[in-house]
């Protein structure tokens, strides 16, 4: 499929779709089997946290290193570098018998974690501004429709296929398989062709990352707004994720109907909310720049406050 094709940018976006759905479903589906998983190893409270724990500190440790590299590599390659890692990590994950292998594997799954920026970046070369909030908020779709798949795949088809070792093995077999996809379907794009200021230039220059222009970033007061909101918006996430599952079953004692049940509604709305976000970001960004990068703001005010209501 050539670059030239007006249709090829929308594979692209229908490969990391696809790349990002299963990477949730894969990394998110751990929550839903809690109890199976504590069960198997003996795990009280503390030591389930800690697991969880290990594969957020190598995602966090990792992201300026993904970074750097794909500010000097191609970002395409990273990213069929990063599904390979994050099928092979899953197997291992599944392959150990004791609690310490399972803790050091389970960390090893963040190290492809932080690899989401390639996408970002990659597909911003491909749609010009006008399109770039709508195609962000398609791709991130993908997190809470992951979210709902791993439910699935954790409460109903796991214990159907022999447990949850069997589910990590079917998830790690599709990050290898989107590993292939990624390596020879997608293709580089020039840094910055999509932007409207270099749509006259004959050749595209070669650009470097510029630490100087890093630091202007953070001169921006509303960039502080987003940062602040992204921070106190994992807080929640991340209990929801890794221990309100486990809570439902064990102290609420739902079984996996009323676990779906529960959550699905929940998580159909948050993932309406990312492309309304992205549609509303280019249609405020059409109107008066200072509006759409204050929507986050108001957005994250409303979201604590209707998170907040019993």
């Amino acid at each position: 499929m050539s670059q030239q094709n007006p249709n090829y940018r929308w594979f692209v976006v229908g490969v990391f779709f696809f790349f990002m759905l299963l990477h949730q479903t894969d990394k998110l589906m751990i929550g839903s089997l809690q109890v199976q998983i504590s069960e198997a190893f003996g795990l009280d409270e503390f030591r389930w946290g800690l697991v969880n724990s290990g594969a957020l500190a190598v995602a966090t440790v990792l992201y300026p290193l993904w970074g750097y590299l794909y500010d000097h590599y191609a970002r395409a390659k990273l990213l069929a570098l990063a599904s390979f890692i994050w099928g092979a990590t899953t197997w291992l994950n599944a392959i150990v018998r004791t609690y310490t292998g399972f803790l050091i594997t389970r960390a090893s799954t963040g190290i492809d974690d932080s690899s989401y920026p390639g996408i970002f970046t990659l597909v911003a070369d491909y749609f010009g501004p006008n399109l770039r909030g709508k195609v962000y908020g398609i791709l991130q779709l993908a997190q809470p429709l992951g979210f709902l798949t791993g439910l699935i795949l954790g409460q109903i088809v796991a214990p159907m296929i022999g447990g949850w070792r069997s589910v990590f093995y079917v998830t790690g077999a599709l990050g290898l398989v989107v590993a292939l996809l990624i390596y020879f379907g997608v293709k580089e794009m020039p840094r910055g062709k999509a932007e409207p200021e270099f749509e006259n230039m004959p050749e595209m220059a070669t650009f470097r990352f510029s630490w100087a222009e890093a630091r202007e970033i953070f001169k921006k007061k509303t960039m502080w707004f987003i940062f602040l909101q992204g921070f106190a918006g994992v807080f929640p996430w991340n209990v929801i994720t890794f221990f309100f599952f486990g809570y439902l079953e064990t102290e609420r004692g739902y079984d996996p109907n009323q676990i779906i049940a529960t959550m699905a509604p929940v998580i159909l709305i948050l993932a309406a909310g990312y492309f309304v976000g992205g549609f509303l970001g280019d249609l405020l960004s059409s109107v008066q720049k200072k509006d759409a990068s204050l929507f986050p703001a108001r957005a994250f005010c409303s979201g604590r406050f209707f998170f907040s209501l019993p």
